[in-house]
């Protein structure tokens, strides 16, 4: 099965954060049968949040997004034209624009979206929680 995680879940995942539910962790934790995809729009979402000193993240990003890759397996997903076009037409239920975003790739890619955000179900977006 293919998952596209929202950024928090991402970052709950990487602290082991009790609000993420264990039943993740054997999908999260196996990326060699099911097809994890981080979007970049999520690093470039951690990136800001760190430096307006929201977020705390030792390693830089460029680390880090190679450690979700060749340590975790986790697949990195670009920021592509047709998720673009996706967007542009995505009614406005939700005001994160980086969330708006996600949605889109998360419909463009056939994948399940996992995150606890209500606002994603308003849209025609798999998800899970």
């Amino acid at each position: 099965m293919r998952y596209l995680l929202d950024t928090h879940v991402l970052l709950w995942w990487r602290a082991d954060d009790p609000r993420l539910p264990h039943r993740w962790d054997p999908i999260l934790g196996n990326a060699d049968a099911h097809d994890i995809i981080v979007s970049a729009a999520s690093l470039w979402e951690i990136t800001i949040k760190r430096s307006l000193g929201k977020l705390d993240l030792v390693v830089d990003i460029s680390d880090f997004g190679r450690q979700l890759q060749e340590d975790h397996g986790f697949r990195l997903l670009g920021i592509e034209p047709d998720a673009l076009d996706r967007l542009a037409t995505l009614p406005h239920h939700h005001r994160d624009p980086f969330d708006r975003l996600l949605i889109a790739q998360a419909i463009e890619n056939g994948a399940t979206a996992v995150t606890d955000d209500r606002h994603w179900k308003k849209y025609r977006c798999k998800v899970q929680w």
